[in-house]
């Protein structure tokens, strides 16, 4: 059995982007023979209601708060004036399902495409017409993406996607979870400015 890395998170959470620059040095690093699986955990579900004013704050809170721990993360914060937020990250979720359908190639770079809508040029990628415009953007077929976007498939496989992570007992996002090659699980802690940390655990993960 081949050792898995799986990466539990949302693309619209703001802790797994401020964990972008170490994740991609942690990958990096990671041997050739560990598989890495991304897997969509799923923070809000579908809402078509405004986000309450408290939570708007709390959020923004969280954006500076990470800032703080995280030196050098953007934010654009015109994104609370020039949106109606919701609480709604499931559709950001399905979007990525439905690049990835298209093109696994296609995965990364729609996680990082809502990443920079949403905290960099203030777009909302909670709106449908959002997340069909940034797949045009990094090349899929909009109609193709659209239509599954929508499907009952779609929704079916966020579920299966959503249980995993539950399966993987993941309590919050981001979160690193390893598989050896004896099929032993072990809880990576994140360290949100060392990918060294992370590479020791997972090798004495191996070693163990």
């Amino acid at each position: 059995m081949s050792s898995t890395l799986y990466y539990v998170h949302d693309p619209m959470c703001s802790w797994c982007w401020g964990f972008k620059p170490a994740l991609d040095e942690l990958l990096k690093g990671l041997p050739d023979s560990v598989r890495v699986q991304r897997i969509l955990g799923g923070l809000a579900p579908d809402s078509d209601q405004p986000m309450p004013e408290a939570m708007q704050q709390m959020l923004q809170q969280t954006w500076q708060q990470i800032q703080s721990v995280i030196p050098g993360t953007s934010f654009n914060y015109d994104f609370w004036t020039r949106n109606q937020p919701r609480r709604s990250t499931w559709p950001s979720c399905r979007a990525v399902l439905a690049a990835r359908r298209q093109n696994e190639a296609f995965e990364v770079p729609m996680i990082l495409a809502i990443q920079r809508a949403y905290y960099l040029d203030a777009r909302n990628p909670s709106d449908t017409q959002t997340l069909i415009d940034i797949a045009t953007e990094i090349g899929c077929d909009a109609d193709g993406f659209s239509e599954y976007l929508h499907s009952e498939a779609a929704h079916r496989e966020l579920e299966t996607e959503r249980n995993m992570a539950q399966q993987l007992q993941v309590q919050g996002f981001p979160s690193l979870i390893y598989r050896n090659d004896r099929n032993q699980l072990y809880r990576i802690p994140v360290n949100y400015n060392q990918a060294a940390q992370m590479l020791e655990q997972i090798t004495q993960a191996n070693a163990a």
